[in-house]
């Protein structure tokens, strides 16, 4: 069985990833490679947004007095700040925080673009980097110190039910967004003592690791009026009265890059869905001592074919073996691979070979641009199915504290289980079995909590997380 702590480390370098050698603990290189590897998961996630969010960008600095506004707040984030004491050799009369996450840079601008309801709703987005000391174990992508990837939205409403219809709008834009990575979640609504500081309740997205961990890979949160009213946010409503404005914010990080190599990975290296692998096709001649000139006269005139349908292609022309560059290319989840040698163009077919199948499929070059298209649609597809089978059949029930224990340590996965809802009881539960509530669900069946014996009215759902 491989070690997925090794494997994952190892193919983040190997596939040029990331370069973590970075003098500085918790912050790594971008490679090139990793680096497009994310532009087209951003892409994804902007081309989502872009319907009715507003890109935009707030400075990285946020002055003492503003973090320190919202006391829930920042009593959440006071053990992660990075703060800035000096400007060059003068010491500051404020320090300036590095931003953990945006709300207090943010908030007191809205004070100022909202005046009446006719601004509302404001629904505006950025991608940023974030900055947390984090004193755990750091790992690539999933326990950084800086985030670089953090997409944050914000939003203002003017009652209530707005704010609580766009958490539900939030959920089905991740949703979209997730499917179209062929990644798993499960959806629940994070405990009370581990919800966003200063939110009337999160939403959150979780994923399962290899190694039968779960990863958080969105939230979606619910602020109610609570920064309204420290940041003063009001408007004007159609009677001329002034109320405090309701508002959500949802996120996600690097981790959903670490979700699309760790969940879709296998023993040969990455196994990337279409839609964000930095190259979709590679192209290997298959030369022999003769018609050499005639092979990459075919590979190139396949390759203008396959990028005029607007696919992102590679003819690999190396001097090299041919063995070698399909081993680089398997490793680095090129999802197909286009075989062309002398027998082929004889044949007038090429050989497609399937990164997530590994099965070879000979197509006549005539059907080319049909079959591909076909192709990389059902790549996308089986990785998915893959996907969510795995974790579904990792999400397991348990009928007392004693198999709920047990399921953990011998099989991981999430155990889900009848809970009452009580802060004590949960706490006194995740204590017992060592591992967190990640979220619940609410449930009509009757029942009773695995743990006190009181009626459950919730479906909790535990697991070892990251």
């Amino acid at each position: 069985m491989i070690d997925f702590s090794e494997w994952f480390h190892n193919i983040l370098e190997e596939a040029k990833i990331i370069d973590p050698r970075y003098p500085i603990k918790g912050m790594n290189v971008w490679l090139p490679y990793g680096f497009q590897l994310r532009k087209n998961t951003l892409k994804i996630l902007r081309d989502i947004m872009d319907r009715d969010h507003e890109e935009t960008l707030f400075p990285l600095l946020i002055p003492e007095d503003q973090l320190e506004k919202e006391s829930i707040h920042v009593k959440g984030f006071e053990d992660e700040v990075y703060w800035i004491t000096h400007g060059g050799l003068t010491r500051l009369n404020k320090k300036l925080a590095l931003r953990p996450t945006s709300e207090t840079a943010m908030y007191p601008m809205f004070s100022l673009w909202i005046r009446s309801h006719t601004d509302l709703p404001l629904r505006i987005y950025q991608i940023v980097n974030t900055f947390r000391y984090e004193t755990k174990h750091t790992r690539p992508l999933i326990r950084v110190r800086e985030i670089t990837t953090f997409k944050e939205a914000h939003t203002v409403h003017e009652t209530m039910e707005e704010a609580e219809k766009q958490v539900q709008e939030a959920i089905k834009l991740y949703k979209e967004f997730f499917n179209s990575l062929a990644i798993p979640y499960l959806i629940t609504k994070r405990p009370p003592w581990d919800k966003f500081p200063g939110s009337d309740y999160t939403i959150a997205f979780d994923t399962l690791m290899p190694d039968g961990k779960t990863l958080q890979i969105a939230t979606v949160h619910n602020l109610g009026q609570t920064f309204s009213k420290t940041f003063e946010i009001k408007f004007e409503t159609p009677t001329g009265e002034h109320e405090h404005a309701y508002q959500t914010c949802y996120g996600l990080s690097d981790r959903v890059i670490a979700s699309i190599i760790a969940v879709h990975g296998d023993e040969l290296g990455l196994r990337l869905p279409p839609k964000v692998a930095p190259y979709q096709i590679i192209i290997v001649p298959v030369i022999f001592k003769e018609k050499i000139e005639e092979v990459i006269r075919a590979c190139r005139e396949v390759k203008k074919r396959l990028k005029d349908l607007g696919l992102r292609v590679k003819l690999d022309d190396r001097d090299i073996r041919a063995g070698r560059k399909y081993y680089e290319w398997e490793m680095k989840g090129a999802p197909l691979r286009i075989e062309i040698g002398p027998r082929d163009l004889k044949k007038g077919v090429v050989t497609i070979a399937r990164r997530d199948t590994k099965e070879k499929i000979e197509i006549k070059l005539e059907n080319l641009e049909e079959k591909i298209e076909e192709i990389l649609e059902d790549t996308t597809k089986t990785l998915r199915e893959e996907a969510w089978k795995k974790m579904q059949e990792n999400i397991r029930t348990a009928k007392n504290l004693k198999e709920a224990k047990k399921i953990i340590e011998e099989k991981k996965g999430i155990i889900s289980l009848p809970w009452c809802g009580d802060e004590e009881c949960g706490k006194n539960m995740e204590e017992k079995i060592k591992v967190d509530i990640l979220g619940i669900t609410e449930t009509k069946k009757k029942s009773s909590c695995i743990n006190c014996g009181k009626e459950a009215n919730y479906k909790a759902f535990l697991a070892k997380t990251y």
